[in-house]
């Protein structure tokens, strides 16, 4: 189809698509779907090839966030049973990101909930960034703590650490629906801190939340505006307790069109499936790596994700590779410039989930990783596409803040 033909031309030459175009991508039909995949697949490998970047979450400290998202398990007053424990020490956090590397991860991101970093926390962090790289030579760290202050990014830097993630989350025009205790403007300020510290820019968003097609399409035109190398895409997990947990909006077909909007709208940047791929891609997952060229290993922030084993073998089963240490992730322009969606010279690289103010976001569930199965699971009939998938989602027992062993 014609779209679809400009579409890739315009990827090919990191020419922004109009916004009609990126709406009628979302507005495509069941039928046109794997001609979508398609095309922006094309564009997917002419900057990626078919390498698949894995990241590794360490949650460094859970709950009890002062922030009221509506997403979030970890919101303030959140009565969802989840992990709550105070800060990691490195020793620990260090453990923790060795499974996920072990497991074929390049790069770290350490999580912290919370509205935003003390002086304090930011150097309990650089103390935990130099005990993880002091162990493993050429990991990459990304750091999400949520809001920063003036000179903070520049101290993440000066500690080691690569990347600085802070999503936008949904558009500007809908944020006061889904969190009132910061702005939007707050968001894109983090994300302007950590580009003028050198720091790798990592931005992204959440589906899913009942936003329309018109607010999906103003918030990735946002994000390319702002630059960042790495776009995290979030499927909301609605997790019971929190003011979204009936929000079951989202199909696998659903999904698709949107990574591969996203794709079109910001064709040679680190596009990476983040929470809530094993709830509503599910058996889908495979066709979603034709579009994003990064996804996250085994466990989410309170949530369980796919067996990590699981996760490999779907990216051998493919026909894509697991990204190398030693490989670099974007393509060159973007390293030489140091910038981002192809737009302009900035930072980014980043990596993390879906959170926000560093408070949470990715949820997930897994494949055979509990009760209930997950991608691969074994229920006796399947549920039609508009039933909640309840049965995949499961909270997080294991890994950081327990003393079970890690799922990677």
């Amino acid at each position: 189809m014609d779209l679809l033909n400009t579409l890739v031309d315009k990827g090919l030459r990191r020419e922004l698509p109009t916004r009609e175009e990126a709406l009628a991508v979302l507005a495509t039909s069941d039928d046109e779907l794997l001609d979508v995949v398609t095309a922006a697949g094309k564009v997917r490998r002419h900057w990626f090839g078919r390498r698949v970047k894995l990241n590794y979450l360490v949650n460094l400290k859970s709950g009890l966030c002062p922030e009221d998202c509506s997403y979030c398990s970890q919101r303030l007053g959140s009565s969802t049973g989840i992990l709550k424990y105070t800060w990691l020490k490195p020793e620990q956090a260090s453990e923790a990101a060795a499974a996920g590397l072990a497991g074929g991860a390049k790069r770290v991101c350490l999580v912290a909930s919370g509205r935003g970093p003390t002086d304090r926390d930011v150097d309990r962090v650089a103390g935990t960034i130099k005990a993880i790289k002091e162990q493993n030579e050429g990991v990459e760290v990304c750091a999400c703590l949520g809001l920063l202050s003036d000179g903070q990014a520049e101290r993440l830097r000066e500690a080691g650490a690569d990347a600085y993630n802070h999503n936008l989350n949904t558009s500007e025009s809908t944020y006061g629906d889904i969190t009132t205790t910061h702005t939007y403007a707050d968001r894109v300020d983090t994300v302007n801190k950590a580009h003028a510290a050198g720091l790798s820019a990592c931005s992204g968003l959440i589906a899913g939340m009942g936003e329309s097609d018109e607010d999906l399409v103003d918030v990735v035109y946002s994000l390319r505006e702002l630059d960042p190398d790495s776009v995290p895409v979030n499927f909301l997990i609605p997790v019971e307790g929190t003011p979204l947990a009936k929000e079951w909006n989202l199909t696998p077909q659903r999904c698709l069109r949107i990574l591969a909007m996203v794709r079109f709208v910001c064709p040679d940047v680190e596009v990476r499936i983040a929470g809530g791929r094993e709830v509503h891609l599910r058996t889908m997952q495979p066709l979603a790596l034709h579009l994003a060229n990064s996804i996250f290993l085994g466990d989410y922030l309170t949530t369980e994700g796919q067996a990590g084993k699981a996760d490999l073998e779907m990216i051998a089963d493919a026909g894509f590779e697991v990204e190398g240490a030693g490989e670099v992730t974007l393509p060159q322009h973007r390293v030489t410039a140091g910038g981002g969606c192809g737009s302009h010279e900035g930072g980014g690289c980043g990596s993390h989930e879906g959170g926000g103010c560093g408070s949470e976001a990715a949820e997930s569930a897994g494949c055979g990783s509990h009760a209930g199965g997950g991608v691969c699971g074994t229920a006796a009939s399947a549920p039609t596409v508009s039933e909640p998938r309840t049965d995949l989602v499961a909270v997080r027992r294991r890994g950081a803040g327990t003393d079970l062993a890690p799922n990677a």
